[in-house]
């Protein structure tokens, strides 16, 4: 899969990594890597490496929905309590869906905020632009707080749509056990089922139909908000 490079057009430090204007999100993600790969004990690496590699032997990525599909629909609650539903912006335009797994994930932390950077380009292009975490509704809001969101972060509970879009797998059970005890997975998604979201991306168009999907066994790798323009632009 290609991996556009994008200019973000906006400086953002999430911890020790920043954002500089022509940095891409890669660059930014891959320092975060690095940063992590010269601090983290070999064991704990090792458990990650290990989670990474049953997610690509699992097939998830070649089952999940992909380019020419349609898209199931939904009705998912934002962080204000409304409901939202997929069909009724499609009826005004493209929507890109977005994945994150938590605002306790700082990969996720750098993602949403180069796609709010890049936001102006998709509203620019008739488009919608929804973030869908499994967290419970109190848990999004804080993250969409805490990142000055200027788009939707819906509560997909159980992971109910990720798993219409096949994107949801269960974490071995030594990355679970360091989830929860790091950060408290089973609080932040009220349940303990240890499942997440692959970090998936799709562009949707009017006729509900996915035209451009992004779906990488490593959650540390992201689609580069720049090709999601670049997709739009083309519908």
């Amino acid at each position: 899969m290609k991996h556009a490079r994008s200019v973000i057009m906006s400086t953002v430090m999430v911890g020790a990594v920043s954002m500089s204007p022509a940095e891409p999100l890669k660059s930014t993600l891959d320092a975060r890597k690095n940063s992590f790969g010269a601090k983290a004990p070999d064991d704990v690496k090792k458990i990650y490496a290990d989670g990474i590699r049953a997610v690509e032997k699992s097939g998830l990525t070649a089952s999940a929905k992909q380019k020419g599909d349609k898209a199931p629909d939904f009705v998912l609650t934002n962080a204000s309590g409304e409901k939202v539903k997929l069909s009724d912006y499609l009826e005004k335009g493209p929507v890109v869906l977005t994945w994150y797994r938590g605002g306790w994930c700082p990969y996720c932390n750098l993602t949403l905020h180069a796609l709010q950077a890049e936001l102006p380009n998709f509203k620019a292009e008739g488009a919608t632009l929804f973030a869908l975490t499994p967290e419970v509704p109190d848990k999004s809001l804080s993250t969409a707080e805490k990142n000055k969101l200027d788009f939707e972060v819906l509560s997909d509970m159980d992971n109910k749509v990720a798993r219409e879009y096949g994107v949801v797998f269960k974490l071995t059970d030594e990355v679970a056990a360091i989830y929860e005890e790091k950060f408290g997975l089973s609080d932040y998604n009220g349940n303990e089922s240890a499942e997440l979201p692959l970090a998936a991306t799709y562009v949707i168009n009017t006729d509900g139909e996915i035209v451009y999907a992004f779906l990488d066994a490593d959650y540390r790798n992201r689609a580069e908000p720049s090709e999601i323009t670049a997709m739009l632009k083309s519908l």
